[in-house]
């Protein structure tokens, strides 16, 4: 069958795509989702083919517990995520038991199809896979939150994976009560607002006008905690996409931003221009960066494994690798001495990572005052900033966890520091 002739078929057929490219490598959903095959689709088609990737991949784990018990062998390439595809139109999605089965069979090789009919017709009879939450992550990673965090918490962890997050927005200023009531919005601690409205965020109102944002409330802490004053200097050295830099800007401060991706720089440009704030944009390894000034705050939100963005990217789960994390601890070192350099004596530097794993978080912390004397650890306080309260570590830390807060929020690693005045 065609699958371009039928838009149920082209749909599934596009959302096949962007499965497999979600699970070979980071971005290959964000950029499958807007071109090729998707870049054809209709809006509503389209929606409906990324909500279908989603919810296999929040599912991942658990659906390929399924098929392993039921499949002989490995099948050939292509056809697991195909089948993946159709067991979470069974169980997550709210499509018709024959829908399901006849559009995954459709798009089966035709020697195959029998072995797609049988294998999704015994799991409706078997009914959905066994939810465990020690199986929605992968076992290497699953196993690393049990030894950091307990046993409790890990399996508090894995269980945000199946939930569809909110939407999060940092606003510019207030939101009068008419773009309030139209967004939906209720407001978190700290500032930020969060939504359950579905759609397109640049049809929302207030966005072609920059009175907000989108956010996670999480990300909008580190430049919380850095609190600079109107007219302060502020180094963020690690900009795009640059919500933190339309913070600190919001905020009165000077901001100089960096990135050393022009791409993602171009972001941050027109999200400056869509918000009417002002920061120097500068194209530049922040680790080498050759400029000798110094600041009164800086701004280190490093570059890092991702894996506690997993409730909107849950990709990131099965991308991840082990040798990651070690590599991008010496990238986040590296980046670490060089903002000491940057900043005043009696200045502060806030470090934060968007990871789940200690050498990101923790170990860098220990790391860098060992290195760097003149600084030292500037607690944070119980709730300072919106943060929450089950977050704050005894070092005066905060280890953001993604159940921390209700409703959930993306697992964090903050730490503030200054610098001795002498």
């Amino acid at each position: 069958m065609n699958a371009t002739a039928d838009p149920a078929l082209f749909a599934r057929a596009a959302a096949l795509k962007m499965l497999n490219a979600a699970l070979s490598g980071r971005s290959g959903l964000n950029e499958t989702a807007s071109g090729g095959a998707a870049g054809r689709l209709t809006p509503v088609d389209r929606a409906f083919a990324r909500a279908l990737v989603m919810a296999t991949l929040r599912h991942l784990g658990p659906i390929d517990r399924m098929l392993d018990s039921r499949l002989k062998r490995e099948p050939p390439p292509g056809l697991r995520d195909l089948l993946r595809l159709g067991v979470a139109q069974l169980f997550y999605l709210d499509i018709p038991d024959f829908a399901a089965v006849d559009t995954t069979v459709a798009l089966a090789p035709e020697r195959l199809r029998g072995l797609v009919n049988a294998v999704l017709r015994g799991q409706i009879r078997d009914g959905p896979p066994a939810l465990d939450t020690a199986f929605l992550a992968p076992a290497w990673l699953f196993a690393r939150w049990r030894a950091a965090f307990g046993d409790g918490d890990a399996h508090a962890i894995a269980a945000q994976i199946t939930k569809e997050p909110a939407t999060d927005l940092t606003p510019r200023g207030v939101i009068d009560p008419e773009m309030a009531a139209q967004l939906e919005v209720h407001t978190l601690p700290g500032g930020s607002l969060r939504t359950h409205k579905r759609g397109d965020v640049a049809a929302w109102p207030g966005f072609s006008s920059g009175a907000w944002w989108v956010q996670d409330v999480a990300a909008a802490l580190p430049a919380r905690l850095l609190a600079p004053t109107p007219g302060q200097t502020v180094l963020d050295m690690c900009a795009a996409p640059g919500g933190k830099t339309f913070q600190l800007a919001a905020g009165g401060a000077m901001v100089t931003a960096l990135d050393r991706s022009e791409a993602r720089l171009r972001r941050v440009d027109s999200g400056l221009q869509r918000t009417g704030l002002t920061a120097q944009a500068l194209t530049a390894d922040a680790a080498t960066w050759a400029d000798d000034r110094q600041f009164d705050a800086v701004l280190l939100d490093a570059p890092c494994s991702a894996t506690g963005t997993f409730r909107r990217h849950p990709d990131v789960l099965w991308n991840a690798k082990p040798s990651d994390i070690s590599a991008l601890s010496s990238v986040q070192n590296a980046l670490l001495n060089s903002a000491a350099r940057r900043v005043k004596p009696g200045g502060r530097l806030v470090y934060s990572v968007c990871s789940l794993e200690v050498e990101e978080g923790e170990a860098q912390v220990s790391g860098f005052l060992a290195a760097h004397p003149a600084f030292t650890l500037d607690r944070i306080l119980p709730g300072e900033g919106g943060s929450p309260i089950a977050s704050l570590a005894p070092n005066g830390w905060l280890r953001i966890l993604p159940h921390h807060a209700e409703g959930g929020l993306d697992g964090f690693f903050i730490a503030r520091f200054r610098r001795d005045a002498r």
